[in-house]
């Protein structure tokens, strides 16, 4: 029986999650449905525009994403500090650019005046808003009921498009974020869809690599700031060019037509999080079969379920195994 969502996140222990959403009936996003022949490719360019749209509007940082031709898989941070600073037109306004609002909250925003009972109305009204603006579960709302309803429309029919629910995974530490980020943006490649990151259309590693090119990081994306030191910005601990060419080592490997071996950067960045190439490999290949549940070190799983009141620690005998 799937478990409730206030079950499985815990910002106590991690704000990163890898969430997936996979879709029913025969109905593709990218390539040529050999049922009907007919081409669904432009659907992931709807999917791809409306992540980045979210991203600008929620405490919710895009780490990674890949969008392939059945299914969706996302890295997310929940940023609840920066929600927290929000003002009040702040909370209302980012709410505006996605939903109606209410009527209070236009009148406020036009610059108004209101009575005190309203002002207190309102007040309560944008402590939902600011809770939902940093909630995983209203984020993969607003993506997939959109996104839906574009879909049936140009199919002229109705019905489910995406399962009923999204899987969430928690990602208690580095590692498990830098992997998990890896085998996200490495699904075109261990599809055989793409033979190089740059080529991996409608991916987070795509936009990276674009970026990169001109010198500079993907402004839709969480940024990397470079190894743990003082004052640290926010961000991914780890420098954008060495996590490129992380990914690119690692998609030569995990690719049987391609030579290739693991560089200096990437062997110093697998001795800091203390994992052994082979290891890491499995972990970019079987991530979502090894991992049905959080991943992390085992005491991060133990701290994790118990405060969770689990009595279970799911994928126990993984994380031992290839997390030190």
């Amino acid at each position: 029986m799937p478990r409730p969502r206030y079950t499985q996140e815990s910002l106590e222990d991690t704000p990163f999650y890898h969430c997936i959403s996979r879709f029913v009936r025969r109905a593709f996003l990218c390539g040529v449905d050999d049922y009907s022949g007919k081409s669904y490719e432009h659907r992931r360019d709807w999917v791809e525009s409306r992540l980045l749209e979210l991203g600008a509007v929620f405490a919710i940082d895009l780490c990674a994403y890949a969008v392939m031709s059945n299914h969706l898989h996302l890295v997310l941070r929940v940023d609840a500090v920066t929600a927290n600073r929000w003002s009040l037109e702040e909370v209302l306004t980012r709410w505006q650019q996605l939903f109606g609002g209410t009527l209070l909250a236009k009148r406020f925003l036009a610059g108004e005046p209101l009575s005190e009972i309203e002002r207190l109305s309102l007040l309560e009204t944008a402590e939902v808003y600011r809770e939902r603006l940093m909630d995983i579960s209203w984020f993969m709302r607003s993506l997939n009921e959109p996104i839906a309803r574009q879909a049936n429309r140009e199919d002229g029919c109705k019905g489910r498009f995406w399962e009923g629910r999204f899987k969430s995974q928690a990602l208690l530490d580095e590692t498990a974020v830098l992997a998990c980020m890896a085998y996200v943006d490495l699904n075109p490649i261990r599809a055989g869809i793409a033979p190089t990151p740059e080529q991996s259309d409608f991916t987070s590693v795509q936009r990276r690599i674009k970026a990169a090119i001109q010198g500079e990081q993907a402004p839709e994306l969480m940024p990397f700031v470079g190894n743990e030191r003082r004052n640290m910005p926010e961000g991914l601990h780890f420098s954008a060019q060495d996590y490129l060419q992380l990914v690119e080592d690692t998609g030569r490997l995990l690719r049987d037509d391609k030579r290739g071996s693991i560089s200096a950067s990437t062997q110093a960045m697998l001795s800091r999080l203390n994992i052994c190439p082979d290891n890491w490999l499995k972990l970019t290949k079987d991530f979502t079969r090894l991992f049905k549940g959080p991943v992390g070190t085992l005491e991060e799983l133990s701290l994790y379920c118990e405060h969770l009141s689990r009595r279970r620690r799911q994928g126990a005998a993984n994380c031992q195994r290839l997390l030190c």
